[in-house]
């Protein structure tokens, strides 16, 4: 239990860990309050890395493929810290005919990152 808790220090803070806290416990007993947990949560913390979702499966005494899979299956929902900016390319067949993939390589050139990749700044 401590490795859990130093773990989770290293990326958030002890007021994070304890609003979490409060939020696993508003939801604890509550049919379907694994989405709303999730949203809080991130609210809060900005992204769900595996070890937060680990915290939320056993505060909601849930496996933890449960809580993996509604993260990784909502677009909502990340893994990974995110930037202050999102750039969204429409890649669907009429975007992609007019050139969205040619403007999404020149972004990612221009910008020096991958799809779903953040910069340093």
């Amino acid at each position: 239990m401590k490795s859990e808790e130093a773990e989770l220090l290293k990326d958030f803070t002890p007021e994070q860990i304890g609003k979490l806290d409060l939020i696993i416990e508003k939801y604890k007993s509550k049919p379907g309050g694994l989405i709303p947990v999730l949203e809080e949560a991130q609210v809060v913390l900005e992204y769900l890395p595996i070890n937060i979702q680990k915290r939320i499966a056993k505060g909601l005494n849930l496996p933890l493929s449960r809580i993996y899979g509604v993260v990784t299956f909502y677009s909502f929902f990340t893994m990974t810290p995110r930037g202050r900016h999102t750039v969204r390319v429409c890649l669907g067949t009429a975007c992609y005919v007019r050139g969205g993939k040619a403007l999404a390589d020149t972004i990612e050139k221009l910008y020096g990152v991958k799809e779903g990749e953040t910069t340093a700044d």
